[in-house]
């Protein structure tokens, strides 16, 4: 029997354990909760799992590795697909001592804390070589990806076609929820039980995609919020990809990565191709397990490290119809009500006075900027604000000067250009003289204004994109244009902020977001569905990176009316903003919303660092959205009544809280949730406005254990719970 490595790595209550037998690729045994076992235990636990297979001497028993090898005797998918013109198509690697943070690990087991694995493989009669990467992060959680070399010294090319890593879980985690949806309608949940075979979820849009699972779950059966052993998944790229989960004979994996169109990537002598990391969180409930996809992004991300500035967004206000006067009115109300980012959006450059033209020809329109955007941008800064500004860098009309002038810097995979969309096609950032213009565009607008914000927006699917010279596939090549074009431009301005906008939230992916300050959840600003996108959303963004805003009464994409307390209790729980014509406020709509901008302005330090947690799935029930402090002295909820019901009251537990500590309870308009009659005793006692002695005081035991009867009477209501400990 050949020789047995086994490696423990464990943080924030989360164990992973990886075995290597020989020199074959490393396997996961386990990964869930926390173990507190002795070093004789891992090792009887590495070889129970030992099943009978192939190997190079017939006689190793095989377990599915990290990256499953068909030579070895998997016949489940292949966890990298390649080959040399037919050949090479089944390499047998052969693998080094798996290390852990540069240090081989010795036969027998160790345990670690957090910690890195890398493993070097090669096939060398294929002339393939691999390096696999392992991470537990300090927050728990768990990450993979693969470079594939080429380690030939001849012409003959290697072609990736796919690698897909696997992360193995229990066969009691057979029930699946993941998302779909469309555009102003993102993360529309699904669940159904794990099948034999593989449940795919395939983005061939070039971009993340409005339907687009974002995340897939697997847990035990019911899993929920607070409750259930779940594993959350992410594949952490902005281009086309797959998410998928493989049942086949004793094993369960999630299987993850980028979806490469034929003859995408084929490595020359010496050429590398490194796979996007592919994420996987464990919880107790999917809370627990979001929650580490959170402390990666505010231990990555800057925007948590200053105050996030309210955002009045002028889109909805004025669409295509701008001028000076009008949008130097708009930031004076602006400023008046509190907002401290102003944001210009689409319609500002040269020939734009609808979609049909401009996009490429990024310089202010002479006729309605005759002077530039200079004076509105000063103005907007003596107001005390930041100005912002709508740019969509990878897309051009071709009713431009731009195109006009290089019509070859279009993708396509042929002589004619591909179907629009949006009168739109996708702009060849490959291309380096192209990448060069619109960085230098970029850097002009962003130094001549004092630009401190763009709101980057994405608005059409990659349909035939190939590089215009060969017609080959670009889509790749595409997306690493665009990490290299906003990190390039961050380089040059530190301090500037990125919103990553896609139709709404058709990029949401932890690629971009390494990259951005924050996203754009969806086109909607309707409260009933903004809610559950925005809670759907946030398994994988914490609340601080998801714009959340204030538009009209009547929704420009439902048409559906809800009343301004409503709207601005559904958009306290993000990066709170408006996106609403004020000048058509009446002065009790002014006052209202100058209050919840205040009220928002004093909890955004609890919202940008605190846990985010979710209530009941009930749909007669209500829903919950909430966040409580990192050290359990303070706590936020949002609480939403449903559209129907068959009761006028229902129970409500409050989860995250201290269960030893007691909380004193406040609450934003229980009026509104029901007739006086309906309007529970500790409710009416709890108002915001009322005295400390009046407010109801509860433990976090009773609260989150026993809960409080809530009213539902009347439907599509919101209330804002808020709760501080007292000594």
């Amino acid at each position: 029997m050949s020789e047995l490595r086994v490696v423990h790595l464990s943080s924030a209550d989360v164990s992973l354990v990886v075995t290597q037998r020989g020199d074959e690729l490393p396997a996961i045994v386990h990964w869930g909760a926390r173990l507190d076992v002795s070093d004789d235990d891992l090792r009887t636990l590495a070889a129970i799992g030992d099943r009978p297979g192939l190997s190079a001497d017939s006689d190793v028993p095989y377990r599915p590795s990290v990256l499953p090898e068909h030579s070895r005797g998997w016949f489940g998918r292949p966890g990298l697909s390649v080959h040399r013109r037919g050949r090479a198509w089944s390499p047998r690697f052969r693998a080094m001592p798996m290390g852990v943070a540069g240090t081989p690990a010795p036969a027998g087991a160790t345990s670690h804390g957090a910690g890195s694995i890398t493993v070097e493989a090669s096939d060398e009669g294929a002339g393939i070589g691999i390096v696999l990467e392992i991470d537990l992060t300090a927050a728990g959680l768990l990450r993979t990806r693969v470079g594939v070399r080429n380690l030939g010294m001849g012409a003959d090319e290697v072609d990736v076609v796919e690698a897909l890593p696997a992360l193995p879980v229990p066969l009691r985690a057979n029930e699946i929820l993941d998302f779909s949806g469309r555009w102003a309608h993102e993360r529309i949940p699904q669940r159904h039980p794990v099948v034999r075979g593989t449940h795919a979820r395939v983005s061939r849009r070039g971009r993340t995609g409005l339907d687009a699972t974002t995340v897939l779950a697997l847990g035990v059966p019911g899993f929920a919020a607070d409750a259930g052993e779940t594993w959350l998944f992410h594949v952490g790229f902005s281009g086309d990809h797959e998410h998928a989960v493989e049942r086949t004979d004793g094993f369960l994996a999630f299987r993850g990565g980028e979806l490469l169109l034929p003859g995408e990537v084929r490595l020359k002598a010496g050429g590398e191709y490194v796979s996007p990391w592919i994420f996987g969180a464990y919880g107790d409930g999917w809370d627990a397990a979001s929650a580490r996809f959170h402390a990666y992004l505010r231990d990555r991300n800057r925007a948590g490290t200053r105050p996030r500035p309210v955002t009045l967004n002028v889109w909805e206000a004025v669409y295509f119809d701008q001028d000076a006067a009008t949008l130097t009115a708009l930031a004076e109300q602006g400023a008046a009500l509190g907002v401290e980012r102003f944001v210009l959006d689409d319609g500002w450059f040269r020939g734009r006075r609808d979609d049909r033209a401009g996009l490429g020809d990024w310089e202010p329109d002479p006729h309605a900027w005759p002077n530039g955007l200079r004076p509105l941008a000063d103005r907007v800064r003596s107001l005390g604000m930041e100005f912002g500004l709508w740019v969509e860098p990878e897309m051009i009309n071709e009713d431009s000067d731009l195109a006009r002038a290089h019509p070859d810097w279009i993708l396509r995979a042929r002589d004619t250009l591909p179907a629009r969309y949006r009168f739109q096609q996708v702009l060849d950032l490959t291309n380096p003289d192209a990448y060069a213009h619109i960085l230098g565009r970029l850097d002009a607008l962003v130094t001549e204004i004092g630009v401190s914000y763009l709101k980057w927006d994405h608005n059409r699917d990659l349909v035939d994109a190939g590089h215009p010279a060969t017609g080959a596939p670009a889509v790749h090549e595409q997306t690493l244009a665009v990490y290299r074009l906003l990190d390039d431009l961050r380089h040059r301005h530190p301090e500037l902020e990125i919103e990553s906008c896609a139709s709404g939230g058709g990029r949401v992916d932890l690629g971009i977001l390494e990259r951005t300050d924050r996203i754009h959840p969806s086109d909607s600003h309707d409260p009933v569905d903004r809610f559950h996108i925005l809670g759907w959303t946030g398994l994988l963004v914490p609340p601080e990176m998801m714009g959340s805003h204030v538009a009209s009464a009547v929704s420009s994409t439902t048409g559906r009316t809800s009343t301004l307390a409503y709207r601005c209790a559904v958009a306290l729980l993000g990066h709170f903003g408006i996106e609403w014509d004020i000048r058509e406020l009446t002065d009790d709509e002014r006052e209202m919303l100058s209050t919840w901008i205040a009220r928002w302005r004093r909890h955004r330090d609890l919202i940008s660092t605190g846990r985010a947690v979710s209530g009941s799935s009930d749909l007669a029930g209500p829903s919950l959205r909430g966040v409580v402090s990192p050290t359990g002295d303070e706590a936020i909820y949002t609480v939403v009544t449903p559209a129907t019901s068959a009761d006028a009251m229902a129970h409500l537990r409050l989860p995250g809280l201290d269960p030893n500590r007691r909380y004193r309870l406040r609450a934003s308009a229980p009026e509104s949730l029901g007739p006086p009659w309906q309007v529970p005793a500790w409710l009416d006692a709890a108002t915001l406005d009322g005295d400390d002695a009046s407010a109801p005081v509860l433990s976090g035991a009773a609260l989150g254990v026993v809960g409080l009867d809530f009213p539902v009477f009347h439907p599509e209501r919101a209330a804002i719970l808020h709760l501080e400990a007292i000594a």
